[in-house]
C-alpha cells in the first residue's frame, strides 16, 4: 500500500511535469532541471530534488512550475517520513512546503490541482496532533492546520483539478475512512474510483472494507469474491497480499452471516498467507484472523481449542482492540 501511495504520487507530480515542460520547452535549462529534479525525487534524494527546483525558481521566478515541484518534492518527503513515523523530519517538511505551494496558487490562481497540497497540510495539521498526542510537542513550531478547511481544498481538487484529481480522490476515501469515518462518502468515492479504473486492486479492495464497516456483509463478499478469483486467475496487481486480506474479510463476513465452517476455511487461509507474507513480526491480518478463528471454535464448542488461539493472539503484537478481546473471551467464552 505504501508502495501504491508513492507511485502514484510520483505519477501525479510526472503529470503535471509534462504540462511544465510543454509551456517551456523552449528553455532547455528549464527543462533540463525539471527531468532531473523528478528523477531525484524518483530516488528519494529529496536534497538533490530541492537544489533542482531552486535552479528553476532562479532561472524563472515567475513561473509557478519551480514553486509547485519545490513544494511538491518537499510535501512529498513529509508523507515518506510520516509513514515512516519520523514525526519530526515531516512536520518540518509540511512547514517548508506550505508556504511555497502558497506562493505557486498565487502566481496561478486557476490552478485548482494545487489545493492538494494545501489541503493535505491543513487537514493533517490538525488531524493528526489528535489522533497521535505524542506528537504535539513536536508541532508547535508549524502553522496550525484548519481540518475543515482542508477538507474542502481537497474536495476543490477533486472535482477541479486537471492533474491531481485522481490521487486527491483517493486521499479523500482515505480521509473519509480512517479519520472522519464517514464510511457512506467513503463508500462514494471508492465507488467511483473503482468504476473508473476497473482494473485497480486498491480501489477495490476499498470498495470491499466500506461494505464491510458499514455491515453491508453481502455486498462485500461479492466484491471480496470478485477479488478472489481475479487472484486465482492471476489478474496482475491481485498477488498473495490481496489475497491474503480477501481471504479475512471473507471469513469476517461468513462468522457474522453464521457459516462458521466456511468461514474458518477463509481464516485459516487467511493465517497460512501471513506465516509467508509476515516476514518481520505478526501482520495484523494474523492477529485478527487467529483471534477470529478461535470465536468460531467457540461457537462450535470446541473450548480448549479456542482458548490455545486468545493465548495464540496474547503472544504476538496487538493490532486494534486483538489483546482485549482474546482477555475478555479466556474468561468467558464468545457467544453471538
Amino acid at each position: 500500500m505504501k508502495r501504491w501511495l508513492i507511485l502514484s504520487m510520483l505519477a501525479c507530480m510526472g503529470f503535471t511535469a509534462s504540462k511544465a515542460s510543454a509551456q517551456v520547452s523552449e528553455d532547455t535549462l528549464f527543462e533540463a532541471a525539471i527531468q532531473r529534479g523528478i528523477s531525484e525525487v524518483y530516488n528519494l534524494e529529496f536534497e538533490k530534488a530541492d537544489a533542482e527546483f531552486s535552479t528553476l525558481i532562479a532561472l524563472q521566478p515567475r513561473h509557478p512550475a519551480g514553486l509547485f515541484f519545490k513544494g511538491g518534492a518537499i510535501g512529498f518527503e513529509g508523507r515518506l517520513r510520516f509513514h515512516r513515523d519520523e514525526w519530526l523530519a515531516a512536520a518540518n517538511a509540511g512547514r517548508k512546503a506550505l508556504p511555497i505551494v502558497r506562493q505557486a496558487s498565487e502566481l496561478d490562481p486557476t490552478n485548482y490541482d494545487i489545493a492538494l497540497g494545501t489541503g493535505i497540510y491543513h487537514y493533517y495539521a490538525d488531524v493528526i496532533p489528535n489522533e497521535y498526542p505524542m506528537v504535539k510537542p513536536l508541532l508547535l513550531f508549524i502553522p496550525s492546520g484548519d481540518r475543515k478547511r482542508g477538507l474542502r481544498e481537497l474536495t476543490l481538487a477533486s472535482e477541479r483539478g486537471r492533474y491531481a484529481s485522481i490521487e486527491t480522490t483517493y486521499f479523500l476515501m482515505q480521509i473519509y475512512y480512517t479519520y472522519e469515518r464517514d464510511y457512506a462518502q467513503a463508500l462514494r468515492l471508492a465507488d467511483r474510483l473503482r468504476t473508473r479504473f476497473p482494473g485497480n486492486a486498491l480501489f477495490h479492495k476499498y470498495l470491499g472494507r466500506c461494505h464491510v464497516v458499514m455491515g453491508n456483509y453481502q455486498r462485500a463478499e461479492e466484491t471480496f469474491g470478485e477479488i478472489l478469483g481475479r487472484v486465482r486467475s492471476g489478474t496482475r496487481g491481485y498477488g498473495p497480499a490481496v489475497e491474503r486480506e480477501a481471504a479475512y474479510y471473507l471469513g469476517f463476513c461468513a462468522l457474522q452471516l453464521q457459516r462458521n465452517e466456511e468461514a474458518l476455511g477463509y481464516l485459516y487461509r487467511c493465517d497460512e498467507l501471513c506465516r509467508t507474507l509476515d516476514t518481520r513480526e505478526a501482520s495484523g491480518f494474523m492477529a485478527m484472523a487467529n483471534l477470529k478463528i478461535g470465536m468460531v471454535y467457540d461457537l462450535q464448542g470446541r473450548r480448549e481449542q479456542a482458548m490455545q488461539q486468545y493465548r495464540k493472539v496474547l503472544s504476538m503484537k496487538s493490532y486494534k482492540d486483538t489483546h482485549t478481546q482474546a482477555e475478555r473471551f479466556l474468561q468467558a467464552p464468545y457467544a453471538y
